[in-house]
């Protein structure tokens, strides 16, 4: 397909040709998610492109994947690969690089999508909280806060009914040894 036929969602949308019938998932503060087929491994994959336009925004993508590179558990996504553009390795310096682009396994649906379908039966709703409550204690054993755990953020195979913990872009690593004290926060009681 030719660059100027190509959909507007993968205009800017920099990968080698490995990755074929690539769909948009959603889109997020960070960047893009689509789904795709990896030709190399013959799998269905999620690709989340992270923009790096920024300080700020390169200090958070590499962040995120310092965080998905050390998790390793069946219930959170898994990472395969971390790229830079146009499908070559991350250097060793990928402060530079204008966005990454994180293949990671692809789930069928998400909880808030399955929660639009109606409550769920109690037997189904009991495994997927145990699910939730297993992926949690692995991350909080490997030092590390989501901050963003929310319905949309909690995947789920619904033919399986496995449930996986995925998006990393607000989590922090907790290091032992680094204040973590809380600013307080000034609010508005009448806003």
């Amino acid at each position: 397909m030719a660059r100027q036929d190509a959909p507007l969602f993968l205009h800017g949308f920099d990968l080698s040709g490995n990755f074929t019938d690539l769909r948009p998932l959603g889109t997020g503060v960070t960047g893009l998610v689509l789904s795709a087929h990896d030709q190399r491994s013959g799998q269905k994959v999620a690709i989340k492109k992270l923009l790096m336009r920024d300080a700020v925004s390169v200090k958070h993508a590499l962040r995120e994947v310092k965080i998905t590179r050390r998790l390793h558990h069946e219930n959170v996504v898994r990472v395969y690969e971390v790229l830079a553009p146009h499908g070559h390795p991350l250097p060793q310096d990928p402060r530079q690089l204008s966005a990454l682009y994180i293949i990671q396994e692809c789930m069928e649906t998400d909880l808030a999508r399955l929660l639009e379908q109606g409550p769920l039966p109690t037997g189904h709703a009991t495994l997927l909280f145990y699910q939730l409550l297993r992926g949690l204690k692995f991350i909080h054993s490997a030092n590390v806060l989501h901050r963003d755990l929310k319905p949309a953020n909690i995947f789920i195979n619904t033919d399986q009914l496995l449930l996986k913990i995925g998006d990393f872009g607000l989590a922090r690593i907790v290091d032992p040894h680094y204040s973590h004290k809380v600013n307080p926060v000034k609010f508005n009681c009448l806003y």
